[in-house]
C-alpha cells in the first residue's frame, strides 16, 4: 500500500521518524511541491493544524534542482520567498544519506533552519525540520 500525505497526518513523531529511517533518500525534487506541514503529530487535530498552516503561512517549496536551490511558498499569496541550498548530505537524526535543505547562508529569518527530506512513497516526500540542532515537527512534499 502506498501512504498518502493523509496517511501521515495520523501517525505520531515516533512512527513518522520510523518512516523516516527506513526511506531511501530519493533525487532532489525539481519545480513546484505542495506542502503538508505535520504539527502535532497522531493527535486527532493535526490535519485541521496543517490546514491552518497552508491557509496563512506555508503551501509548499519550488525546487530547482539543476542550481541546488529552493523558495518557499509562504503567506496567504503564495508569495516565493525564503531560499534555502538544497543538496545531499546526511541526516542528523541517523547520518544516513538525505536531502538537506539549508537556510544557514541564504535567509535572515531562517538561518537556523535545516530541512532534511526523504522519499517515503513514490511522489511523496517526508520531512523533518530542525532549528539549530533541535528537532521541531515534520512535513510532508507532494511532488
Amino acid at each position: 500500500m502506498t501512504l498518502t500525505v493523509a496517511d501521515l497526518l495520523t501517525k505520531t513523531g515516533e512512527e513518522l521518524d520510523a518512516l523516516f529511517a527506513a526511506a531511501p533518500r530519493g533525487d532532489i525534487p525539481d519545480g513546484e511541491t505542495k506542502g503538508t506541514a505535520i504539527i502535532a503529530a497522531g493527535t486527532s487535530y493535526s490535519d485541521e493544524v496543517a490546514k491552518l498552516v497552508e491557509l496563512f503561512a506555508w503551501q509548499g517549496k519550488v525546487f530547482d534542482a539543476e542550481h541546488g536551490f529552493l523558495r518557499n511558498y509562504i503567506l496567504p499569496f503564495g508569495i516565493k520567498a525564503i531560499v534555502a541550498k538544497v543538496y545531499y548530505g546526511q541526516s542528523w537524526m541517523d547520518q544516513k544519506d538525505c536531502i538537506v535543505i539549508d537556510y544557514s547562508e541564504t535567509s535572515l529569518v531562517a538561518a537556523r533552519v535545516r530541512d532534511e527530506i526523504r522519499l517515503v512513497a513514490p511522489g511523496l516526500f517526508l520531512g523533518k525540520v530542525y532549528w539549530g540542532d533541535k528537532a521541531l515537527i515534520h512535513f510532508a512534499l507532494e511532488v
